[in-house]
């Protein structure tokens, strides 16, 4: 007997092979994202490390709004890797183009909603309902309001460009040109470091706008990769040609895979983000700490978001192909690259600590009395441990969602992100006073129960093939 006849079935080399080949472009294109907002954090860690909490906090209901977004989209990529998968790929342009108006009406929408709300919002998070802190602090709760509320509204004007952009990247991605959103992805990268380096560290004679020019950089750098990608996809793809009729039910389909996963996006986005104002409630310092700490697990989370993606495009091709032996491996394997990746990563996070921390923010940065490097380096071990779990929940929920099942994976997520999560967070960091590390733990706890129920929940369907897609 050969070695290879002694894998398990979902670990035959061709499908290792073929989840490397489609996930590495992805997670290398989704890191980019992450690495605009790194970008941000570190000069403003050089520059203004104290201003890091208006730029966290602003993302709430920015956040929120793209979850949403781009939940909703996620339909596109799910129903044309299935076409894909049948050889019909010639009919996807109606897909995309029914995707694509639905970006740009969600995109105007929450814009018109989000620009005149975030002064009274962010005021009675900061001044109204805050808790009482006994923590040093430069600035008051009325800055605070104001200068996130400020944040708020220059990235809201972005909204509709990231879903344009969501769009394209989804549809891109699912007729396997994964790495031509990279390419586009990184250039933004470069564009994005290059305007914050004008307006936030002041170089080439611009003045030093702190957490507000690192909103513009964003903003401005994202419209420009919407452009781009519009182009590619016009002219490389059949976006925008005429498609054959479509199925019965095809536009309601794509649009309950999508709102499923908008859901749970609200649940997680939302709830993390509302971990940002909790360690704000306890001092500026203490969310930057996590704030930075936070910002390494979104890096971690865009490898998962790889091994997901990939794994949520290989199921819907073995949907399409009308295997359900195949599906229910394309499903396993992604878990077990998951949980390989894990290990990497916290090994990684461990030994270097230290060197990431100096790179996130100065070496001599002070907030509040508090040595932020040597505090951030404390933490990266219990980060390390929040990646792992982020990233099962994250590639289950995803291959549960190509099989059809969209609430069960959103109630876990709703359940983790709003019932465990902020409790538990506001309980550790600020009723017992853990600050930042407790805020970190709560974290951790809440992805734990998340990514333990939806791998019991898929293995569950793997044994139950036949159970309604509308689960």
């Amino acid at each position: 007997m050969t070695a290879t006849s002694r894998l398990p079935a979902w670990a035959r080399p061709k499908d290792i092979a073929d989840l490397i080949r489609l996930s590495v472009p992805i997670a290398v294109s989704r890191m980019a994202m992450m690495l605009m907002g790194l970008t941000d954090a570190i000069v403003l860690g050089q520059y203004a490390p104290g201003e890091l909490a208006y730029v966290l906090s602003a993302w709430l209901p920015i956040s929120i709004s793209l979850g949403f977004g781009v939940g909703i989209l996620l339909g596109i990529q799910v129903l044309t890797s299935e076409l894909l998968g049948t050889g019909r790929e010639a009919g996807s342009g109606r897909v995309f183009r029914r995707g694509l108006w639905w970006a740009v009406v969600m995109g105007a929408v929450l814009t018109a909603v989000l620009l005149p709300i975030s002064d009274p919002f962010f005021h009675w998070v900061f001044v109204t309902i805050a808790p009482a802190s006994d923590a040093p602090s430069a600035v008051t709760p009325e800055i605070v309001a104001s200068s996130t509320a400020s944040v708020t509204r220059i990235l809201a004007l972005g909204l509709a460009g990231h879903m344009i952009s969501q769009a394209c990247s989804y549809y891109l991605e699912a007729l396997r040109r994964p790495l031509l959103v990279t390419v586009v992805m990184y250039v933004g990268v470069v564009i994005n470091l290059f305007a914050n380096l004008a307006l936030v560290a002041g170089w080439w004679g611009f003045p030093q706008m702190g957490a507000e020019g690192v909103a513009w950089a964003t903003t401005g750098t994202r419209w420009l990769i919407t452009i781009v990608l519009l182009i590619f996809v016009a002219t490389l793809t059949p976006a925008f040609r005429r498609s054959p009729p479509a199925e019965k039910g095809e536009s309601r389909r794509q649009l309950a895979v999508g709102v499923g996963t908008a859901i749970s996006n609200i649940a997680e986005y939302g709830g993390f983000n509302i971990t940002f104002i909790i360690a704000t409630w306890v001092s500026i310092a203490a969310n930057a700490v996590y704030g930075y700490s936070v910002q390494v697990i979104g890096v971690c989370f865009m490898f998962y978001l790889g091994i997901a993606t990939a794994t949520s495009v290989r199921v819907a091709e073995a949907i399409g192909r009308g295997s359900q032996e195949e599906v229910r491996n394309a499903g396993r394997l992604g878990v077990a690259a998951t949980f390989v990746m894990g290990i990497i990563l916290g090994v990684l996070l461990v030994l270097l600590s230290g060197p990431i921390s100096r790179l996130l923010v100065r070496e001599d940065a002070v907030i509040g009395g508090i040595a932020i490097a040597p505090a951030i380096a404390a933490l990266l071990w219990l980060a390390a441990a929040v990646t792992v779990f982020d990233g099962l929940q994250a590639t289950a929920s995803f291959a549960l969602r190509a099989q059809g099942m969209v609430w069960l994976p959103s109630a876990i997520h709703i359940s983790s992100f709003f019932l465990v999560m902020i409790p538990v967070c506001y309980w550790l960091a600020i009723t017992l006073g853990r600050g930042a590390a407790g805020v970190l733990e709560g974290a951790f706890i809440a992805v734990f129960v998340a990514g333990m129920a939806q791998f019991i929940l898929l293995e569950w369907k793997a044994a139950r093939p036949d159970v309604e897609r509308a689960a």
